[in-house]
């Protein structure tokens, strides 16, 4: 399976909604000095990453997991249901932080394993550089898996004032520890100031989420804040404090009551940051972004129906994820908007809402969509898709489809005979992708990276 036909695919779907709004460049706005004295006109922008979160795992998709935050929140808002990430943890997570497509980047592989040396490039801009440039307060808490093998690449030196988390792909949500390629468990905790060793046991979907809330409450109001939430919730391993599975009885798949356990605890999570900002003063004047990073793992116990497929695949369960944009200074309520949005949308978006400006950025894939998600809503405009080489060893005669996933969700009717000039228009986009795609930066494991050698801590080797 060629990895770079399979990441391109969402990618197309982002290019041609930047065909219906306003390409970002055009939305550069005001200079610094401006920003400076309208502080207060600027809003206050939370975001919150989930991990691997299904499609039908939250209340309003119908689901039999409990998610009466999210519900509200998104329903106070703009629901954004034909909204699309990357199938996998990095290369969302690196165009959501970039807002440049990781064919750009060199990051069209799997993901950054903690033993890689290797990170989101530094010619790249991160979206909390532009915050901060723009006179915004920065802070992330949770998930970085960005790279960390020097010293430079991690969060605090790509933007953020304060950071909090950890820096690999994944953690034990008590102990704090990933584990090396040898199998043995070491700590990855951290913030700006190094290692964190007093938190063992600390559940960490209520340590991020009081983390968050402590950056809140010590936040200058004078200033607008910036705050990146990415939870580890609900990424395996799957864990998750009793009281919490234990409302799932009725479940009797083991690992899909944990996750539904996983799921109730970062709800109430959120729940507990929206009214800490209440609590502050700050959410009459704040835009909160709610997204998952891909598709749930079907595998961890996540459902994304009726969604085919799910985390590491092309078909929609992988990459058609779950998002809803709320908050007070959020003028549309009670909407549902349809229109194609691509994760590397947020860059342009959220820094064109904080009056930032995009000059010495690298050209952006990304579009300004703040007009798509604040205008009344209309039908989505692209019900069509292609998938090129969707799972390996799906049918070893065959490596595309085409499906109508507005008629056809579960994508089981190809129509790739029917319209086959259609495929080779979609086929074009990807071929003239790739004409101008960078190599793959995905080098080999590197033994130096083996935490036993720093103390028994995950951190910079080189």
């Amino acid at each position: 399976m060629k990895l770079w036909l399979p990441l391109l695919f969402a990618v197309w779907l982002s290019a041609v909604s930047g065909n219906i709004n306003r390409r970002a460049s055009s939305s550069s706005s005001s200079s610094n000095n401006n920003n400076n004295n309208n502080n207060q006109k600027r809003p206050n922008i939370i975001f919150v990453l989930a991990d691997d979160y299904g499609f039908n795992d939250i209340g309003y998709h119908g689901s039999q997991i409990s998610t009466p935050t999210l519900d509200k929140l998104a329903s106070d808002g703009v629901k954004l249901e034909n909204y699309y990430v990357q199938p996998l943890c990095s290369p969302t997570r690196s165009q959501l932080m970039s807002g440049r497509y990781q064919i750009h980047t060199g990051l069209q592989h799997v993901v950054i394993w903690p033993e890689q040396p290797n990170g989101l490039p530094l010619d790249s801009p991160t979206m909390a550089d532009k915050m901060k440039e723009a006179g915004y307060a920065t802070h992330m808490v949770g998930k970085w898996h960005l790279g960390f093998y020097k010293d430079e690449y991690l969060p605090w030196n790509r933007g953020f004032d304060s950071y909090f988390g950890y820096i690999g792909d994944r953690e034990d949500y008590f102990n704090h520890t990933n584990t090396y390629m040898d199998g043995e468990e070491y700590l990855d905790l951290r913030d700006q100031n190094g290692p964190v060793y007093n938190e063992t046991g600390h559940y960490s979907t209520h340590l991020f989420t009081e983390k968050a809330i402590d950056v809140l409450q010590a936040h200058d109001s004078s200033k607008p804040l910036f705050l990146y939430l990415a939870y580890q919730s609900v990424h395996t391993p799957l864990q998750v404090p009793e009281k919490y599975e234990r409302q799932y009885t009725h479940i009797q798949d083991s690992k899909r009551r944990s996750y539904a356990g996983m799921v109730s605890a970062m709800d109430e999570g959120v729940g507990n940051l929206t009214q800490a900002l209440k609590d502050k003063g700050l959410w009459d004047n704040t835009v909160l972004v709610f997204s998952t990073d891909n598709g749930g793992a079907r595998r961890g116990g996540a459902n994304n129906f009726p969604l085919r497929g799910g985390k590491s695949t092309l078909w929609e369960g992988g990459i058609h994820g779950v998002a809803f944009v709320t908050g007070g200074s959020v003028a549309l309520k009670g909407t549902v908007n349809r229109e194609l949005i691509h994760v590397t949308d947020w860059f342009p978006t959220l820094v064109g809402l904080a009056q930032g400006s995009l000059n010495g950025t690298k050209p952006l894939d990304g579009v300004d969509q703040w007009d798509t998600i604040s205008s009344t809503p209309t039908c989505c405009k692209f019900p069509l898709c292609i998938v090129v080489s969707a799972e390996p060893n799906t049918s070893p005669d065959k490596n595309v489809w085409l499906f109508n996933i507005t008629a056809d969700p579960t994508e089981h009717h190809d129509l790739s005979d029917q319209m086959p000039g259609t495929v080779r228009t979609l086929l074009g986009y990807l071929q003239r992708f790739n004409q101008h795609a960078v190599p793959a930066v995905y080098p080999p494991l590197d033994k130096n990276s083996n935490p036993a050698l720093r103390g028994g801590v995950w951190g910079p080797w080189q």
